[in-house]
């Protein structure tokens, strides 16, 4: 569960001392926007280690081929799509650890504005 800034935690608990019925909603609410915020930051922490697991595939790739069988112009295109593919694979079932160190970076920096 994500963590609530000190002042949505402070304005939760006051509205529950006053209105519980309207608390439950707000704090709902609340979770409900806290809940899209991880989201968004998971998403973007993913897409910015496919696009570093991609950019290391490339580098792997880059040799290979290179010779009178190789494949042609085309292959080189092939091989940007498939890259990226197994970049995005990669990314979407844990990666190598970055997106999840980006995604702690991003909430914390949201919860600081």
């Amino acid at each position: 569960m994500t963590s609530l800034p000190n002042s949505t935690a402070f304005a939760i608990a006051n509205a529950t001392l006053t209105n519980p019925t309207a608390a439950s909603a707000a704090k709902a609410a609340t979770l409900k926007a806290a809940a899209a915020k991880a989201d968004k930051a998971t998403a973007a922490a993913q897409d910015f280690e496919a696009v570093f697991l991609n950019t290391l595939f490339q580098q792997m790739f880059s040799g290979i081929g290179q010779g009178p069988f190789s494949g042609g112009p085309a292959a080189g295109v092939w091989r940007s799509m498939l890259t990226d593919q197994y970049a995005r694979s990669f990314a979407k079932t844990g990666g190598i650890g970055i997106a999840d160190h980006v995604q702690r970076a991003l909430m914390i920096q949201q919860e600081a504005k």
